[in-house]
């Protein structure tokens, strides 16, 4: 592996050469210099990871120690490995290792095709450009959707699955199209993307008003995670997530696509073959209830999915299931019960 020369909270890094190499840099906190919001001195890290079409950007926080428990996190459908940040401060024994998914974050420019099989293999790059061994594969949102179709394509290389409010097919009511679904559920994050803001300031200002977000759970995490998002050049700044990602990938979240096969494993009597569990938020994307999953459908899946360990985290919304306190304590949690973290 080749390394660079290291990053420090102030300044990181996002032009790394890989010449065909994985690249890695050190530091102590994200990108946006927020090493307080991780407690201490918890160890961050990032690399470049070759595959298909250029190089993926991949976060990784924890100890250096080989021998630590493997986390491989994989966000949602306009995040980045950021969103994971509350996470790995909740869970520091862990090497907890993110990347931006293609056409998202630093990993922004990658071409498509996207969709759920092209990011699953994108994982197994990661995986082995890193060298990493068996890991406990956690997926929130979209990433969960991703999850579930990199453990049936791959499943010797995960010891279990964790599913954070994603990775089921989203239900389409009666006499509505997958893009009026879309429109309906995710239209206001979609939206954002075509959004331009004249300085950080004023996006900052956008996610702080932002329903998921308002009062106590605004925090230093959300600022950096949204700091993170942006690119461009004052006064024409605008979110990094490339909209036709977004559109491509978003047919296979209501069972599309290599999900089907994956899902028909995921409902058999074995399951994948390994613990699988299904973490729901009981409010949505605007804080509102229902959330993703209302409660018959959610009675619905612990029916049809008998392997699946199914709970509700309770008093969380879409977002602070994974970058609130108390969602990410939940997570953590699960993630403590699984064999060998």
């Amino acid at each position: 592996m080749e390394t660079n020369e290291a990053v420090t909270d102030e300044a990181a890094t996002d032009e790394a050469a890989t010449d065909g190499a994985v690249t890695e840099e050190a530091g102590t906190g994200p990108e946006t210099g927020g090493a307080a919001t991780l407690g201490g001195q918890l160890t961050y890290r990032i690399h470049d990871v070759p595959v298909e079409g250029g190089t993926l950007r991949v976060g990784e926080w924890g100890p250096e120690d080989p021998a630590a428990p493997i986390v491989l996190a994989v966000h949602g459908i306009t995040a980045s490995h950021l969103a994971w940040a509350p996470i790995a401060r909740a869970c520091p024994q862990v090497r907890l290792i993110a990347p931006d998914l293609r056409g998202r974050g630093r990993s922004a420019g990658l071409p498509g095709p996207y969709g759920m099989a092209s990011h699953a293999g994108d994982l197994k790059a990661v995986m082995e450009a890193l060298e990493l061994p068996v890991a406990l594969l956690l997926g929130h949102s979209m990433g969960a959707f991703v999850a579930v179709v990199a453990a049936q394509l791959y499943p010797e290389r995960f010891s279990g699955v964790l599913l954070v409010d994603g990775g089921l097919p989203l239900a389409i009511p009666a006499g509505i199209t997958k893009e009026e679904l879309f429109a309906a559920t995710l239209g206001p994050a979609a939206a954002r993307l075509s959004m331009r803001f004249p300085d950080r300031a004023a996006y900052l200002d956008f996610w702080r008003g932002h329903p998921a977000f308002a009062g106590e759970h605004w925090s230093q995490a959300v600022a950096d995670y949204a700091g993170y998002d942006l690119t461009g050049e004052e006064p024409d700044l605008r979110p990094s997530t490339s909209l036709e990602a977004v559109s491509q990938d978003s047919m296979d979240l209501y069972g599309g696509g290599a999900l089907l096969p994956a899902l028909g494993e995921l409902a058999s009597p074995g399951g994948l073959g390994k613990p699988v569990t299904f973490l729901t938020a009981p409010r949505g994307l605007m804080n509102e209830t229902p959330g993703l999953y209302s409660p018959a459908e959610i009675r619905r899946w612990k029916g049809e999915l008998p392997a699946v360990t199914i709970r509700e985290v309770p008093d969380v919304n879409h977002y602070t299931i994974v970058m609130g306190d108390r969602g990410a304590g939940a997570v953590a949690h699960e993630m403590r019960q699984h064999r060998p973290l």
